[in-house]
């Protein structure tokens, strides 16, 4: 990945970009205008039940280094995003400035180390508490500080398979039962100063009784996860866009099991969404968000002209927030992020 560093900016005004409507903070306050950027790229007419006529791209938040795994926590009507080589999740809420929420969030060692240190994917539980895929600590980890009073307490909840430790893990999708599902490719290793310990890339699943168990290992680059609206089947994109540029469907057995691997669609991908109708929102190629619809068709795409990491739905559901490269935008939609 290529990363920048730079001073964080709160654009909380209409500055060298044009400017789109927002809606009002809650406390009633005048409403904010944000930049906006991109464009859509409108390949399909259903393309336009899904985004409106009108939507555009929003710019919340600009001047981070190289940012991730946003999540809307209903707690604090905010948005939580990791800025990786910062080993940061900054804050974003509607009408205030962004803040830096949590340091450090994936690497909690006192000897510096190079790679990618910082927490890269946060999800929520089943009771609503934080889960972070760190890199520099190299686990799965659920945070242990109240949302109020954040501090870097962590709990590990995965930390290494058969004895040898991850590589980096990536992007986590929770499952209604207390699963966690999470990729672990070698990102948070690269430059960096520990062995790789594991010669693949996998996929797996930590049950909710505590049992790991690996579900793939046949995938280079391992990275976006995500389920279907009914959770049957689990979509991984696979971040290789030179040797293996593919997004794969399992099906999701009773027992937690995957079968019936195949490719949902061939591009690469880094993170994803998915929303009620079933469509999947591949972040990445092209510079900007693949929206294709639960049959693998491309409807069409949001184009930001810059690296996008991942995308979440927030607020009432119908929000899209995306990372990207060192910008957090959003976008309304006419539908619904799955689990809304």
């Amino acid at each position: 990945m290529t990363l920048r560093r730079s001073g964080l900016v709160w654009v909380g005004a209409c500055v060298l970009l044009s400017c789109g409507g927002s809606e009002a903070p809650p406390d009633n306050a005048p409403p904010v205008s944000y930049p906006t950027l991109g464009s859509i790229e409108r390949l399909d007419p259903r393309l336009d039940a899904i985004v409106p006529a009108d939507a555009v791209l929003e710019v919340l938040s600009e001047g981070h280094d190289w940012i991730e795994g946003p999540v809307w926590v209903p707690a604090l009507q905010s948005v939580l995003y990791s800025d990786i080589p910062e080993n940061a999740i900054y804050r974003w809420q509607d009408g205030e400035p962004v803040t830096l929420w949590l340091r450090p969030a994936g690497y909690t060692g006192e000897v510096p180390r190079e790679g990618e240190s910082g927490s890269n994917g946060l999800a929520l539980d089943t009771q609503g508490r934080l889960i972070l895929a760190q890199h520099g600590d190299r686990r799965i980890a659920r945070l242990m500080a109240p949302w109020d009073a954040p501090e870097p307490n962590f709990e590990t909840l995965a930390g290494a398979f058969e004895g040898m430790r991850f590589n980096s893990p990536n992007d986590v999708a929770p499952r209604r039962n207390g699963d966690l599902y999470f990729t672990d490719p070698p990102y948070g290793l690269e430059g960096g100063n520990e062995p790789k310990e594991l010669d693949f890339q996998g996929v797996y699943r930590l049950s909710a009784s505590g049992v790991l168990t690996l579900l793939v290992d046949d995938l280079s680059r391992p990275n976006g996860i995500a389920f279907s609206p009914d959770q049957s089947i689990l979509y991984v994109a696979n971040s290789d866009g030179q040797n293996q540029p593919v997004v794969m469907a399992y099906d999701v057995q009773p027992d937690g099991s995957l079968a019936n691997a195949r490719v949902f669609y061939e591009s690469w991908g880094d993170g994803m969404a998915v929303d009620q109708q079933g469509n999947v929102y591949v972040t990445g190629p092209g510079g900007g968000v693949l929206i294709i619809n639960a049959g693998g068709e491309h409807l069409g795409s949001l184009v930001t002209g810059q690296r996008v990491s991942n995308a979440a739905f927030g607020n009432d559901g119908s929000t899209l927030y995306i990372t990207a490269d060192s910008n957090l935008l959003r976008i309304r939609l006419n539908v619904r992020g799955a689990g809304f």
